[in-house]
Formats: structure tokens, sequence, C-alpha cells
């Protein structure tokens, strides 16, 4: 399902996750759970990964995460700052040390001239550690490719927040 390099790169993160006895949370839109598919797909992992959210909607990412209506409508669901409020939802909901969020536009559709397609945020944070921000401009690419390309950077941030 995955390739063998980015299925090696979650290995690793996991075994240090292990060592250092974190658990990992994650809150996903556009990926739809794809992230969660890919750290699940290693045997073991359920030392590692606590739990995942798909808050496809707003109203979703409110109700599951507590992300604001008011931080939705000023920022956009597809925002840095809704990002890190899923992933601080997600990291507060939880046993999680570390945790994880993925918000975009993977189209084909859905795009605007201020939020193209292929425009994704990605936020992890963890406790007592500054949030780390991502923002992929991935271009009018696949809707498999810009979701493919989201998790390869979420495994990215969660490796960094874990490194910590």
């Amino acid at each position: 399902m995955f390739d063998a390099e980015l299925t090696r790169k979650v290995e690793k993160l996991l075994e240090l996750c292990r060592e250092k006895k974190f658990m990992i949370a994650t809150a996903e839109s556009c990926t739809g759970g794809l992230l969660a598919a890919l750290l699940t797909e290693i045997p073991g992992s359920s030392r590692v990964y606590e739990r995942g959210y798909v808050t496809y909607s707003n109203e979703a990412k409110s109700e599951l995460l507590g992300v604001s209506h008011d931080l939705i409508t000023r920022c956009g669901a597809v925002s840095e700052a809704v990002a890190v409020a899923m992933a601080e939802g997600s990291l507060n909901r939880s046993r999680a040390s570390i945790a994880a969020s993925i918000t975009g536009v993977a189209g084909p559709g859905g795009g605007t001239v201020e939020k193209p397609v292929g425009l994704v945020y990605l936020a992890c944070v963890g406790k007592e550690a500054l949030p780390k921000t991502s923002r992929l401009m991935l271009g009018a690419s696949s809707r498999q490719a810009i979701r493919e390309a989201a998790v390869i950077e979420a495994v990215r941030l969660l490796s960094i927040q874990a490194s910590r």
C-alpha cells in the first residue's frame, strides 16, 4: 500500500516514540485518515499510535477537536491557525505526547484564488514543545499525489517533534 522508503521512515518514527514512551495522535481533513492508515500499517504500532480523528467537515473540527467556529470563519478551514488548533485539539483529547494535523485542498475542485488546489497546512505539537508547522503548495497535482505528499510531510514533522 505504501512504498518501502516511506514505510522505513515510519518504522524509525515509531521506534523512536517507543524508546521515548511517546504516543501519537492524528487529526486529518483532506487526507481522510491516510496518515493513520500509514502509521497502523506497521506491526506493533498500537504501542505508539493512540488515536486518530478524521474531521472532514468544519463541524467535525469543532465538535471533535474543539476548533472554534470563529477561528474557522476568520482564517478558513485551510489555514495554519486551524492546522495548529486541530493538532492541539487531538493532543488535548487523547493520551498522546505528540499530535499531527493536516488540512488542505486536495482537489480536483474546491480551490479558490486565495486557497488553490494543492494548498496544504500541517502542524505537529507536543507537550512542552513549540508547534512545528508546514505549508505545502503542491499545485494542481492529482488528488492522490497531494494527499501522499501531505502524509510524507506529516511523518517528517512527527519525526522532528519526536526527536526533541
